[in-house]
């Protein structure tokens, strides 16, 4: 069975997919803040579908809520 991963409009995302963040985001142990409107390529989907992993910046291996980001 797979596993469907939707944004927070309810579009279906897939690896290597390019995505939108809605929100500011603060970045857990670290000083970086994500800002609204940041174009994330390249995700790769984990087994939980509330869940991408990415690269951003020089932060890498970040999860990210699903809930917070926009196809693009």
């Amino acid at each position: 069975m797979t596993v469907v991963v939707k944004d927070s409009n309810g579009a279906e995302l897939k690896d290597g997919d390019s995505v939108i963040l809605i929100k500011d985001l603060k970045v857990k142990g670290s000083s970086v803040v994500l800002k609204r409107g940041t174009l994330i390529k390249n995700i790769q989907l984990t087994d939980d579908p509330a869940e991408i992993d990415c690269r951003v910046e020089k932060v890498k291996g970040l999860v990210l809520r699903t809930e917070f980001v926009r196809k693009a």
